[in-house]
């Protein structure tokens, strides 16, 4: 069944084909081609097709819109741009000079019907018009990162941030636009997946403006019958079975814990320390050198470094727990190890040390084991590069650990969040220097905050040991302000079940070059799986649980009745898909939580698949970042 991701590729390759149908034998000669984007359009392309893939499609040179580019005749431009006045200046800039000869303008999103006037009449003026072979609306305005995952936005988000969204000062026509955005983008969704969904949401939130729009978006398109883009949902061929997915619909407010919790799975913890971003991190290429490079103030060399579906390694461990990571490097590192013996004790047995051509004639037995050993060289290399650089990524990852004691934070937050006693007090804790950085110390606050009864008292004490700390107290004002309207709500629900998290023996494996990444000192935690708010909510929806659960007064639209109704219907069978979209930022660790419930479910058949988006992707310190600046604001009231 083709995903999400497969299904996005297909139409930019689609798109870099002239938008011509893909041929299954690409054995023909490729169409040479430009591709000019925005940085948009190179958001959504970067982790989704590689540079090697591009030059396979013909693509000989990529380049951005707003860059200087020369005059290249005889070549097919690809335009891959948003339709923004700017963007459109730009190529009605191109017109007049002439850059090319032939013209392929695809918009991310669908153009205005005035501002493609407005374009016709520049390639008038420029005498141009019969150069402009096509111009296409592309409802590709969304990144994915993985399978089953995307967002919105990764340059300039912060348009579409917790913050935009909560801010005490936003204009109605400022909100209506972040809405509208969000709406056009899960639009484009819904027509990659060629399938309209059922909506449900929580009433008087951000998430309901969405619903609201996203079901009358939806409605008009289906009912008009020149523009119809949803006409194949009826023959099956959608990304779901004839079984409609559903759409849950949540406001980041239904869990602000999460956002700040410190993690353990590999993935997640990239995202929160490394700055994971579009699936690419920077790390130095020598991390053990990392404290020298502090002491010294020189500054280190780094090295970007890809992860993504083509890396086996990590589609495999991303969402391990990360001693399981270095154990696995460890174990592939071992391997490769007794490959390239093989390979060595060959050359030797066969006397190529000179490799001269009269040491290759004399050998005949050996010739199909070395056959064999020269084919898997290429493997072998790729093999240890992998190697090499997911063992950079973990050292680094692992530094950070050990420097802010990042498993004793997770271990602490996971007490909390399930209402256990802890072994020292909270105030001890902060108080103690050598225990994480200011920022660790009020993330753990914050959700001791949220999850506990706090009095007054207790608050102000905590408080000022924060000061003492050296903490930034701006969130705070805010965190209150959220707690106190979000108190009904609180009240009835136990959200975070935690799970009990056991501390095992540290165990310290050395891993790779000697001893320059060293597991000592790190707790392998055992941790059950638990479900997260997010994860609980959606569980409840599917099922189509009725009578006492938190989610009996969640709207429900349906785009496909002629007429909206927001009442369920009485015997509905569950929901076998959903796509689970989180307005105002999402994290890795709510996807994480996501994909492990799938894998519990799936043995009973009763859920297939959950994709998970959200407006931006947050890591804890942008998230703490967003609450300092709302808090401010009420600060300065």
């Amino acid at each position: 069944m083709a995903t999400l991701k497969d299904r996005q590729i297909n139409a930019i390759k689609q798109m870099l084909n002239l938008n011509q149908p893909l041929q299954k034998a690409i054995s023909a000669e490729p169409v040479w081609k430009l591709l000019i984007y925005d940085r948009t359009g190179q958001d959504i392309i970067s982790p989704l097709i590689s540079i090697r893939e591009l030059r396979e499609m013909g693509v000989t040179l990529h380049i951005q819109l707003h860059s200087d580019r020369d005059s290249i005749p005889d070549v097919p431009a690809i335009y891959f741009c948003a339709a923004t006045e700017e963007n459109l200046g730009r190529i009605a800039q191109d017109f007049q000079s002439g850059l090319y000869d032939v013209y392929h303008l695809n918009f991310i999103s669908p153009i205005s019907r005035q501002k493609l006037e407005d374009l016709a009449a520049a390639a008038l003026q420029a005498g141009c018009v019969a150069n402009i072979h096509k111009v296409y609306d592309q409802y590709l305005n969304f990144i994915t990162l993985e399978d089953d995952m995307f967002v919105l936005k990764h340059q300039n988000s912060d348009a579409l941030s917790y913050y935009a969204i909560n801010r005490a000062n936003t204009q109605d026509f400022e909100m209506e636009g972040i809405m509208d955005s969000i709406v056009d983008s899960l639009f484009a969704v819904f027509v990659t997946l060629g399938t309209v969904p059922i909506i449900r949401c929580p009433k008087n939130t951000a998430a309901e403006m969405v619903a609201r729009k996203l079901e009358k978006k939806l409605r008009e398109n289906l009912w008009d019958a020149r523009n119809n883009l949803f006409h194949m949902d009826a023959t099956q061929t959608g990304a779901f079975s004839f079984q409609r997915p559903l759409l849950v619909l949540l406001d980041r407010n239904v869990d602000m814990a999460t956002p700040l919790h410190h993690t353990w799975t590999y993935q997640a913890l990239a995202h929160d320390v490394l700055e994971l971003a579009l699936n690419r991190v920077v790390v130095e290429e020598d991390p053990a050198a990392e404290q020298q490079h502090l002491a010294s103030g020189a500054k280190p060399k780094l090295k970007a470094c890809d992860l993504d579906s083509r890396d086996r390694f990590w589609c495999t461990h991303k969402g391990s727990p990360f001693p399981t990571v270095a154990e696995a490097i460890q174990e592939e590192l071992e391997q490769y190890r007794s490959s390239e013996e093989e390979i060595k004790k060959l050359k030797t047995t066969m006397g190529i040390e000179g490799e001269s051509d009269a040491a290759f004639s004399m050998v005949n037995d050996n010739t199909a084991k070395l056959t064999s050993a020269v084919n898997s060289l290429p493997q072998l290399l790729e093999k240890k590069r992998l190697i090499d650089m997911h063992t950079k990524i973990a050292t680094s990852i692992l530094n950070y650990i050990k420097a802010r004691r990042l498993d004793s934070f997770f271990e602490l937050e996971e007490k909390i969040m399930s209402k256990q006693a802890l072994d020292r007090a909270l105030v001890e804790l902060l108080k103690d220097p050598e225990f994480g950085l200011p920022e660790d110390k009020m993330r753990l606050f914050i959700i001791y905050y949220i999850c506990s009864n706090v009095t007054d008292v207790e608050f102000k004490r905590l408080e000022e040991t924060l000061k003492e700390c050296g903490c930034d107290l701006t969130p705070l004002p805010y965190i209150q302000r959220w707690k106190s309207i979000m108190k009904s709500t609180l009240a009835n629900s136990n959200q975070y079940e935690g799970s009990g998290t056991k501390t095992v023996s540290m165990f310290s494996k050395l891993v790779s070059q000697g001893s320059s990444f060293v597991m000592e000192g790190v707790k392998n935690l055992v941790v059950k799986r638990h479900n997260l708010p997010v994860t609980k909510i959606t569980e409840q929806l599917m099922e189509c649980r009725s009578g006492g659960s938190e989610v009996d007064d969640y709207l429900y639209l349906d785009p496909k009745l002629l007429k909206g109704s927001d009442v369920v219907p009485k015997n509905r069978s569950p929901f076998q898909d959903a796509i689970v979209f989180v307005v105002g930022g999402g994290n890795y660790i709510e996807y994480q939580n996501l994909v492990d419930f799938i894998k519990s479910k799936q043995s009973a058949n009763s859920i297939r698949r959950i994709i998970y988006g959200a407006s931006t992707l947050t890591n804890a310190k942008q998230f703490l970042k967003q609450l300092s600046l709302l808090g401010e604001e009420i600060g300065g009231t």
